[in-house]
């Protein structure tokens, strides 16, 4: 099974404000679903936080396993699996028979699986000092990045976007 993270980040590397996203991109919200739906047999590893940051329409999230990192072995919610260590999480998306396990946030999550995962998809959010939290620090020398995909600013996407795919050398 292949383990993936996916993130938005701005160009200082803030990837949330206020347990939301501080930008609105639609074309790195549809590579998000087209991404992690996959062909359907697909699973997303958030924190807590993040689940609950989801808009409820879209709890759980649709077509995946959704697994949920918390701290609280009592804590649960309809159309989740709840693991308390990275590879608890990848246990159940193996037992779930996923191809594919993403790690989708927030950023204890991502610094938890940085040295568990194959690749990193990044959507780089050009603007600056946009949130409070930070992506984990990464040695990006033992990386190469593939630049897939530039996106304009336009009245669907605030900002100018690049979609990059960084893989362990």
């Amino acid at each position: 099974m292949k383990i993936s993270m996916i993130v938005a980040m701005d160009e200082q590397g803030y990837i949330g404000r206020g347990n939301d996203l501080p930008w609105k991109i639609y074309s790195d919200m549809t590579r998000f679903k087209q991404l992690t739906v996959g062909d359907g047999s697909n699973a997303v590893i958030m924190g807590r936080r993040t689940w609950e940051s989801l808009p409820n329409s879209f709890r759980p999230l649709p077509d995946r396993t959704n697994i949920v990192m918390s701290r609280s072995t009592n804590w649960s919610d309809d159309g989740t699996e709840n693991a308390l260590y990275p590879g608890r999480a990848i246990e159940i998306a193996y037992a779930q028979g996923c191809d594919e396990c993403w790690v989708i946030g927030g950023a204890q999550i991502y610094a938890m699986f940085l040295e568990l995962i194959d690749e990193i998809h990044v959507t780089t959010v050009h603007t600056s000092d946009s949130g409070d939290v930070l992506f984990p620090d990464w040695d990006r020398s033992n990386w190469y990045e593939e630049i897939i995909e530039k996106v304009d600013s336009d009245e669907r996407n605030e900002f100018e976007t690049t979609y990059s795919i960084w893989k362990k050398k």
